[in-house]
């Protein structure tokens, strides 16, 4: 290994030395390649191999921590938990599993907006939240007492982003008589990129993949394709980071960075301030890509002096990032695989929507794309003005890490509250309004630029610290909302979150924009999405005269007057802390034990199926039937979904029929340690539909002699009947969140290969986790207008011995027992890693092999 000696604030640092490993090809390379070389290097392996063009080479990464939030975590130490007792029984000390590495888990995604509008929302919320997730939360609280490196953050200390922007993040770690290097992580959940704005290179993994890493398996990486994004121009001063991120979403969605590698270069990277970049990073998985790079430079220092990071956690930054060729310039130009270039002077302003984040509209084409969407015109609104219109806003959020991270984003919400509020603007009577932060000092900050009783005036009182709506935490929709979903009108949410998928936000809401946190309260002031809310009026002030979006639009000078009036660097560790100090959490009891007392009447923590009985390997030759055809965009929240369980459910009959309540059986990601309850809850979005015959609702299927199933009975049909089953689907299979379950709820169906015309990277490398084969259409055949019956038989012959990385093979589709068509198809499988894990049928298996031996 080539190290350097650095020279800094008086110390003398060790790192590995980029410049000379690379052998004169630094400036070629990406700075988030040069980042993997690092890594590599330093993980002990070599790179001759990369740098004589090797085509089969693959990075060793190694990240000196992991991020989990509690509903990806839950389920993971769950399947820890499951292993144990495994390895308990056969005679192994069970406490052999704990993490090599540090692990930091935030409890951020259960709270739910049941208050709001109110100034003790927050309060009312929280003590619901205890209510109905203490059990699990004194899960969590077992794994963090026996097992050695993990840390859990109590509720109300922030969204797990934030917390890594704010609290976490390093970008060097400088390690005493050791060799330092840069901060670099890998996260439960897709939106990890965000910290990527601050130039720590990081990106979002699968729980599975997380209990591979955490028990120190490195992550093997196919050498992957760069997309630089040069940006040139500034940004007009009206503009926000929002507007930026959802071009950029726009723009690379369209361009196709699926998978890919995005680095931001040019000119116009320098006019940016971290916490836009943060937004644009954040957005990484919309875009299609696996990170959303920016390079370390000033505006990385000046962010953690501002979050109050001491000295020592910054003074080196340049220094060694400048000798080891990882500081930003820039005039640079690497090689990149491909280049886009976006100028940020022509932006405007800019809402997403109805159903996807990639679909940027100007405002005035809002109610057009819903008119397309739900395939008729809104009717025109009424003379009562007090009558919920077509077309109308029923939820109104400032949610989500993605937007609530940027303090000019949240003073600029605050100032168009308080410039309606002094003109007399309310927010439309039906509205349902809520503020949730991404970090509890977002409170402080607010109350000091005297905003806090402007937004509390408009219905935006904070209602929690966590991903509320932005994850389908919505909760009840007000009853105005619910008699006019029943009249047959369209009803939008406005979000400043992420994702605006059908049945996101709430799953009788199929409509959604994503939009900035002032453009958010806007909508709920004009009460619809009709017409362009950058020209019509939003209200009737109280002098009767109209009120538009320009009289309320905050200045420039007037964000950064309140931000400085408002913004103190101390209040961001002081209200973390505080956060981590609370008494209810604090009081909740829990085992020390390290067996995890598994309770038989408990609905929400049940020994994981597949760690207690791991499935062998799926592959090899079979006949199979195709459980379900699906179409293109099937999300992971189409999949497994995250919002409220219905009492008439699947999921919701046997909670109740184990006493729930069926007024308040809570959301699916608070069972994600249940597997029960979270297969009766695949695919029962309304919004999916499976082509395998007419007339099937979601998570129905019909087998061969033509009865109509829910999917867990017809898979055991399947299974009892010794016959395989696989999932068509479409373009994009498996697009949105990180979350596992929706590969373990295909496992656990007994899918062994789901073929799709492309595959998103997370869940796809999720598939390989449980041991299910991702096969890739690359012949042009469309699962969905194919015609494939439930009768029809599909030959699949890949062993394990015959499975090579990107492997091309054909499936056969048979109709009366006879081959009707041949399917030419790729295996989506990178590394030689994956491999190994299908051979042994997948992450959890081979935890437990290495153990046993």
């Amino acid at each position: 290994m080539q190290l350097q000696t650095i020279k800094s604030a008086g110390q003398e640092l060790r790192v590995v030395d980029v410049r000379a490993a690379l052998a004169g090809r630094l400036d070629d390379l990406p700075v988030c390649i040069r980042l993997l070389c690092e890594n590599h290097i330093r993980s002990g392996a070599s790179l001759e191999p990369f740098l004589q063009g090797d085509e089969s080479f693959e990075f060793a990464f190694r990240p000196n921590r992991l991020l989990m939030h509690d509903t990806t975590c839950t389920p993971a130490l769950a399947d820890v938990a499951g292993l144990r007792d495994a390895l308990a029984g056969a005679g192994v000390d069970p406490t052999v599993l704990s993490p090599t590495l540090p692990v930091d888990v935030s409890v951020d995604h259960s709270v739910a907006v049941d208050a709001f509008g109110v100034p003790d929302a927050l309060q009312r919320n929280s003590a619901n939240e205890f209510a109905r997730n203490s059990e699990r939360y004194a899960f969590l609280k077992w794994a963090s007492r026996t097992m050695d490196g993990l840390r859990v953050h109590p509720p109300g200390s922030g969204i797990m982003h934030t917390i890594n922007l704010e609290q976490l993040a390093t970008v060097l770690e400088v390690v005493p008589d050791g060799i330092s290097h840069p901060d670099m992580l890998l996260g439960t959940d897709s939106h990890t990129t965000m910290i990527n704005g601050i130039g720590v290179m990081a990106w979002g993994i699968g729980g599975l993949e997380a209990e591979s890493v955490m028990f120190g398996q490195a992550v093997s990486l196919a050498v992957p394709k760069t997309v630089g994004v040069r940006l040139t121009g500034r940004m007009p001063r009206h503009m926000l980071a929002t507007d930026l991120a959802l071009e950029v979403t726009h723009r690379l969605r369209a361009f196709g960075v699926t998978g890919e590698f995005v680095e931001f270069f040019g000119p116009g990277v320098s006019q940016l301030g971290a916490d836009t970049r943060g937004v644009v990073a954040n957005m990484a998985p919309e875009f299609g890509a696996s990170t959303g790079y920016f390079p370390v430079d000033a505006e990385t220092i000046a962010y953690l002096k501002r979050t109050g990071r001491k000295p020592v956690q910054y003074q080196h930054i340049e220094a060694v990032f400048r000798a080891m060729g990882l500081w930003f310039d820039p005039d640079a130009c690497p090689r990149y695989d491909r280049t886009i270039e976006l100028d940020l002077s022509a932006l405007s302003p800019a809402i997403a929507g109805p159903r996807r984040p990639q679909d940027r509209c100007k405002p005035a084409q809002a109610a057009g794309r819903v008119e397309i969407a739900i395939g008729r015109a809104l009717m025109p609104a009424c003379a009562d003005a007090t009558a919920v219109p077509d077309g109308t806003v029923g939820i109104a959020a400032i949610t989500s890490c993605t937007n609530t991270s940027d303090p000019n984003l949240l003073v600029a919400a605050g100032l168009l509250a308080q410039n309606a509020r002094r003109l007399g603007l309310r927010p439309a009577p039906w509205v349902k309004t809520s503020l949730a932060p991404g970090s509890p000092s977002a409170r402080k900050l607010l109350d000091r630029a005297g905003l806090t009783a402007d937004l509390s005036a408009l219905g935006f009182d904070i209602v929690g610290f966590g991903c509320t709506t932005c994850i389908g935490n919505s909760g009840p929709l007000p009853a105005a909302i619910e008699n006019a979903l029943a009249d047959g009108k369209a009803i939008a949410a406005v979000l400043s979150g992420n994702r605006n998928f059908p049945g996101r936000v709430h799953p009788k809401l199929d409509l959604g924009y994503l939009t900035s946190p002032p453009l958010v309260i806007a909508y709920a002031l004009k009460g619809d999405i009709a017409g362009d809310i950058l020209t019509d009026p939003l209200g009737i002030g109280a002098d009767g005269q109209d009120v538009m979006l320009e009289d309320v639009w905050p200045s420039p000078d007037d964000i950064v007057e309140a931000l400085s009036t408002g913004y103190r660097s101390e209040d961001v560790r002081a209200a973390f802390v505080t956060a981590a100090q609370d008494v209810t959490w604090s009081g909740i009891a829990t085992p020390d034990t390290p067996l995890f007392p598994w309770d038989p009447a408990s609905s929400y923590l049940r020994c994981p199926k597949f760690a207690s009985h791991p499935h062998g390997t799926r592959l090899g030759r079979y006949d199979a039937r195709a459980l379900m055809v699906l179409g293109d965009d099937l999300t992971t929240d189409h999949i497994s979904p995250a919002g409220w369980i219905a009492p008439n459910s699947a999921a919701g009959q046997w909670l109740i029929a184990r006493g729930g309540d069926p007024d308040n059986l809570n959301v699916y990601a608070a069972y994600r340690g249940n597997w029960e309850v979270m297969l009766r809850g695949l695919f029962t979005n309304r919004s999916v539909k499976n082509h395998l015959a007419e007339g099937l609702e979601p998570s129905e299927t019909m087998l061969g002699d033509g009865r109509v199933l829910p999917l867990h009975e017809a898979a055991n049909e399947l299974e009892n009947s010794g016959l395989s089953a696989v999932i068509f689907a479409g373009d994009r299979y498996g697009m949105g969140s990180s979350r596992d379950w929706a590969a373990k709820g295909v496992a656990l169906l007994g899918v062994k290969a789901v073929i799709a015309k492309s595959f998103e990277r997370i869940h796809r490398t999720n598939l390989i986790g449980m041991g299910v084969l991702p096969l890739e259409i690359i012949d042009g055949f469309d699962p969905e207008t194919a015609r494939i019956g439930p009768a029809d038989q599909v030959l699949v012959d890949l062993s394990g011995d015959a499975l090579t990385p990107r492997k091309a093979t054909a499936i056969t589709l048979k109709r009366d027992g006879k081959p009707a068509q041949k399917i030419a198809c790729r295996a989506a499988v990178e590394t030689e890693q994956e491999i190994a894990l299908l051979r042994v049928g997948g992450v959890l298996p081979k935890i437990l092999g290495m153990h046993l031996r």
